[in-house]
């Protein structure tokens, strides 16, 4: 057997046993995450596509299933009780808006909506067609629904920029990014027990103090029942994040393509595209920063762009967004920044900044599941190189470490690299995309 073989082996061996058989989903890693997480699912379902659709279909069931009745989909499903992790279902109480899921527990927060792209992905890698697509009939509408309550309910000034109301709803929980808003606030001191740092050394997770800022703007949506509106109006965290809007706007298109091959929904093709040519135009507008050469952040409360430069900022290539000549400038930023000879790419945070942190969370450590989006977006603007090394600089790091949630890019940091939980599952399932690709 190859070492390509054994590789994808022992990634069938980590999802399968992170795989609930009873309830039909995936738990990132045992211990630390141990219940649904969104977007950590769709990543998941590609992983399966290759080798398990019945899965693959289950794990995005699983996740539908707890679809609000506005269309929203939780960052979290309680599908299960766990003492393991905080805060659990009885600090978020999702019931306190009326149209949460009556059958699930869920948080009152998102992630970014990755489902779109995963369902074209399902269609191009499932070999039965006929099969998948009729999953693909029986679920496209409900994430069609999921962008509809992101354009009615999360843009305020109706411009094709959704916003997020929490770092959680980012995926880049920790990052440096979000220090500038903390800045803003001076939440209380809470009294809480953290449960990760039982499982995972403390120096590589988020501070005591920072989590006192997560609670509060949980608090904030609780007291007003998850309202948007009143989210919208009140929350101290209000941003238009890139990563987010990227996801949005490349499952817009996924959500295209596939109604043109299903047919007879020409009304929600043409309401796609207009949000599509909508989104585009301003995230290119509002979110490009011509002195830093890449995508930022935009702080909607203060309104004002957040000028740091993170793995996040290169991801609207997977969605087609720049130019060209954006485009090559994103490439020669990443290249400067990011690409030196001693580092294995990505960076989840600028390495020349004051703020880097090479092994906590998303201050710094190479993430699987974004270099797999900027693998997929240097390769379709042409970038090969670059493209071949952020893919081959992602099975290195597994090869060399294991199926670790994230990873230390210095290379020169030979031993015990690999960071916060092991046998993570979209780090399994990615890894197997990456080397049937």
């Amino acid at each position: 057997m190859t070492t390509k073989d054994n590789l994808i082996e022992n990634a069938k061996t980590v999802l399968n046993s992170n795989f609930d058989e009873d309830k039909g989903f995936t738990i990132p890693c045992e211990g630390l995450y141990p219940f649904q997480w969104n977007w950590d699912s769709g990543f998941i379902a590609i992983g399966f596509a290759h080798y398990d659709t019945d899965k693959a279909k289950r794990e995005i069931e699983a996740l539908l299933s707890a679809q609000w009745e506005n269309g929203f989909i939780p960052h979290i499903i309680f599908h299960n009780d766990s003492d393991t992790y905080f805060p659990g279902p009885d600090f978020h109480l999702s019931k306190l808006h009326p149209l949460a899921s009556k059958s699930h527990r869920t948080t009152g927060m998102t992630q970014p909506p990755v489902l779109g792209f995963v369902l074209k992905e399902l269609y191009e890698i499932v070999e039965d067609k006929t099969d998948i697509l009729n999953f693909i009939k029986a679920n496209i509408d409900k994430v069609y629904h999921n962008h509809e309550h992101f354009y009615t309910h999360r843009d305020p000034n109706q411009e094709g920029l959704a916003f997020i109301y929490h770092n959680w709803e980012s995926g880049t929980d920790n990052s440096p990014i979000w220090d500038d808003i903390w800045d803003t606030m001076n939440p209380p001191n809470y009294k809480f027990e953290r449960r990760d740092t039982t499982h995972v050394d403390a120096s590589q997770r988020p501070t005591n103090r920072e989590y006192d800022y997560y609670l509060h703007l949980i608090e904030i949506a609780k007291e007003h029942h998850y309202d948007d509106a009143k989210i919208a109006e009140l929350s101290p965290f209000l941003v238009q994040d890139p990563l987010f809007n990227a996801m949005l706007i490349k499952s817009n298109a996924a959500l295209i393509a596939l109604y043109e091959i299903i047919g007879d929904a020409a009304d929600k093709i043409s309401q796609l595209k207009q949000w599509q040519t909508k989104a585009i135009a301003r995230f290119n507008e509002k979110l490009f920063n011509e002195k830093l050469g890449a995508y930022v952040h935009y702080d909607l409360r203060n309104e004002k762009q957040i000028e740091h430069v993170s793995s996040s900022s290169f991801s609207p290539l997977f969605a087609d967004i720049p130019d060209e000549a954006r485009a090559n400038t994103l490439v020669e930023t990443m290249t400067t920044k990011f690409g030196s000879e001693n580092r294995y790419l990505c960076a989840s945070f600028d390495p020349d900044s004051d703020r880097f942190n090479p092994k906590k969370y998303w201050r710094g450590p190479v993430w699987i599941n974004l270099n797999w989006l900027l693998y997929k977006g240097l390769k379709s603007y042409g970038f090969y190189d670059l493209s071949n090394r952020v893919k081959n600089d992602s099975i290195t790091l597994i090869e060399k470490h294991g199926f670790y949630e994230y990873f230390d890019s210095r290379k020169e940091v030979t031993e015990n690299a690999g960071y916060g939980g092991n046998n993570f599952s979209w780090s399994a399932a990615l890894l197997i995309d990456f080397l049937k690709s």
